[in-house]
Formats: C-alpha cells, sequence, structure tokens
C-alpha cells in the first residue's frame, strides 16, 4: 500500500517508521536536534507548499533514514495508512 504525503509523492506504507505532528512534536529539544540534524544531514524533504503540519519519518535501502515534512495532518496520514481501521477494541 501506499501513502500520499502531499506535491507528488507517495511512499510504501513498509518503509515508514513513524508520523509526527510537528506542533506537538517539536517541543521536545531532542526532536529539534534529530531534525537539525537530519537537515543537516540532507535526509529532509520538504512535500508541502503551505504551513508543515506533520513529519513523517522512512527507512531507506541503506539503512538511514529519510524525513518527510508534509502539509497534511498526522491525523489525516494515519487514517489515510488504515492502521486505526485494523484496530479493535477485542483485540481480535
Amino acid at each position: 500500500m501506499y501513502l500520499h504525503l502531499g506535491l507528488d509523492k507517495v511512499i510504501t506504507f513498509d518503509k515508514i517508521i513513524g508520523i509526527f505532528d510537528l506542533d506537538n512534536t517539536t517541543v521536545s529539544k531532542s526532536t529539534r536536534d534529530y531534525l537539525a540534524r537530519a537537515e543537516k544531514a540532507g535526509r529532509v524533504i520538504n512535500v508541502c507548499t503551505d504551513l508543515p503540519k506533520s513529519f513523517v519519518v522512512c527507512a531507506d535501502a541503506d539503512g538511514g533514514e529519510t524525513v518527510y515534512i508534509s502539509q497534511i495532518s498526522c491525523a489525516t496520514l494515519r487514517k489515510r495508512t488504515g492502521y486505526v481501521d485494523s484496530i479493535t477494541l477485542d483485540g481480535r
């Protein structure tokens, strides 16, 4: 399955490590440092033309990580993956 991140960028579900809300997570210095290191290493790709709302960390073939900055909210991105729909309250 594929996830559209914005600006014609589509990634496969199996590459996704995490989907994060930009406003809530960048409060932490650790997250800001991580994003700064990724930016410095050239591993950040901006796929938005509007105000960024989320970032998606994906695994690369070389064992590294790529961070995609998206204008789509993390809640919408998670819904698009169908992950939330696959969880049931009774564990089945």
